[in-house]
This record gives C-alpha cells, structure tokens and sequence, in this order.
C-alpha cells in the first residue's frame, strides 16, 4: 500500500472509481486535491515524517495555506493515474510542494501547494528539526520549473 520515492520524487498511483466521477464519467476537480493530500500523507510518511504522533503529542499538525491548481486535462473512469510529488522548498515553519496527477505521462492537473506546521492553537510553528533533516535529501532545485509560473 502506498506509494513510492523515484529519487527525490515521490508517485503514488491511483485508480480512478465511478465515485470519483461525475455523471459523464469525468473526474470531479475536488477528488485531484484528495489524490494529492494523500499523495502529500504518503510522500512523508516514508520520508519518515510521523505527522500522527506529532499530533497526538500536542506538537502540532501541517495546514495547507496556500494552493494554485491548474487544470489541463480530464481523467475518466477507470483510468490509472499517478500523483508525483516534489518537495521545492522548506522553511521553519512551512514547507512547499510541487505536484502532478498524471496518465500515460499526460499532465491532468498540476498544483503548487504550501503547508505549514502549526500548533494545537492554529499559530504557525517551527517544524521539528527531525523533520527539517529528513526533508533536506529530498529538496528539488530552486531553479526546477514547476511548471506554475507565477505561482506563489
């Protein structure tokens, strides 16, 4: 279960039900924003990110603050597609991540998508610096093209 890291890129693949589909078979824009949270769960889990246990010991828990999605094509019932996702950025409180739904190596969609740690009381906080480590192997070039220009 799960997925997997290809280098720095993590993929996770997906099938696509008849419940992630609207009445004429094409996928609903909101289901590609649950792929990639799971996408995002998944890629830090294996880098070894306890989100779980951070939460459950009053550490604090990632929010998404920031999210610019673009859209280019659908995906349809039963279609087998992957989500990549790339860790461009990390700061002490946030990171940043660049992510794919793809089929075939067709882009379906593509989102650039900032999440910040924050504390039990909803105020931004540091990272652990566990986490900060693990991430550093996995960071991508500040000059990859993420393929969101203009995108914060």
């Amino acid at each position: 279960m799960g997925g997997r890291f290809d280098g720095r890129e993590h993929r996770l693949g997906i099938r696509v039900y008849f419940e992630d589909t609207d009445l004429s078979g094409v996928v609903y824009h909101a289901n590609y924003l649950r792929w990639m949270e799971r996408a995002r769960s998944d890629m830090l889990r294996l880098a070894g990110i306890d989100q779980r246990g951070a939460h459950d010991a009053g550490e604090g828990a990632y929010a998404v603050t920031e999210l610019a999605i673009r859209y280019r094509a659908p995906a349809r019932l039963d279609d087998a597609v992957v989500v990549a996702s790339r860790l461009v950025a990390i700061r002490a409180a946030s990171c940043r991540i660049h992510q794919r739904v793809m089929r075939d190596g067709l882009i379906l969609a593509d989102a650039e998508v900032t999440a910040a740690f924050v504390a039990p009381d909803g105020r931004p906080r540091r990272q652990p610096k566990a986490w900060i480590d693990a991430f550093q192997p996995l960071i991508w070039a500040p000059d990859h093209d993420t393929g969101l220009k203009g995108a914060a």
